[in-house]
């Protein structure tokens, strides 16, 4: 059997934090692992969102517990994580969803977009995770998390800086895993690399082979990950043919970007829309 699959979580009474969990894929991920008995502690800088979520969860009887928080500022995190443990004493599971995209070129964002991309996407699981780490090592268990991207393995047009982020989010997956047994510690750790999630935040994309590269329903991809947590299992890229991306990288770049190209990846952007500037910092959904 596969290492990290060996033992199957039950998720009833474990403490779950999730990350911009007031709104899309991490809204739908607190319902479902509520509904496994699993105790909720939901972070995002929505306020109403939070509270209508936490509301909702113990109107079901369930647990949950909400915390605003701006992951993008250090400080921030410190301090609500220093509550949220004292008042909890600590993280089973840490879920580091919260992601926002911009969507434009690179020389259409600006430097304020292009620094928040990389403030939320990447940075925030430095902080966030070194936040709730040591009582981890202390207990000599947790598990980790980090909701990367498809475009995490594969750039794509109009995703500069989201790539290069979230390229950024599996390297810090990879790196943690080989700590993580390098110092021989029961810690945990998942990456979920998803194609697009069919969310407002990605209004307009397009897929030009969907019986190969389609575009995600919310649900199932909820399902998928809760289930990839559920069995431990080290890394989840979904729709599989993502996995195709890594053997290809052995031909020449020219014939790489030909099979891109072909396959319609590099134009997936070119009739988004997205949302709203507000929205889009608000809900924080990744894919």
């Amino acid at each position: 059997m596969l290492e990290g699959r060996q033992v199957v979580t039950d998720f009833k009474n474990k403490n779950v934090l999730i990350t911009g969990a007031a709104s899309g894929i991490g809204k739908m991920m607190a319902r479902k692992m509520a509904g496994l008995g699993a105790n909720l502690f939901l972070w995002d800088l929505n306020e109403q969102g939070l509270s209508e979520l936490r509301a909702e969860l113990q109107q079901a009887e369930g647990s949950a517990y909400s915390y605003v928080c701006d992951i993008a500022d250090n400080q921030a995190v410190r301090q609500t994580a220093k509550l949220l443990l004292n008042e909890h004493r600590h993280i089973d599971i840490l879920i580091n969803n919260a992601g926002i995209v911009t969507g434009k070129l690179l020389q259409e964002a600006t430097d304020e977009e292009i620094e928040l991309t990389f403030k939320v996407n990447a940075l925030a699981l430095f902080w966030v995770t070194r936040a709730f780490l040591p009582q981890m090592i202390e207990r000599n268990s947790g598990h980790i998390v980090t909701i990367a991207s498809a475009g995490g393995i594969v750039g794509t047009s109009r995703l500069v800086d989201y790539s290069a982020t979230k390229h950024a989010a599996v390297g810090f997956n990879e790196s943690l895993r080989f700590e993580f047994k390098r110092q021989k510690l029961n810690i945990k750790t998942t990456v979920v690399c998803p194609f697009y999630i069919h969310t407002g935040m990605f209004s307009g994309v397009k897929t030009r082979l969907p019986f190969l590269m389609p575009i995600l329903t919310p649900e199932y991809a909820v399902k998928r990950i809760v289930n990839a947590i559920r069995k431990n299992r080290p890394r989840l890229v979904m729709p599989r043919m993502v996995m195709a991306s890594y053997p290809m990288r052995l031909l020449p770049t020219a014939v790489f970007d030909a099979i891109i190209g072909l396959l319609g990846i590099n134009s997936t952007m070119d009739k988004f829309t997205g949302r709203q500037k507000e929205a889009a910092l608000d809900e924080k959904v990744s894919i």
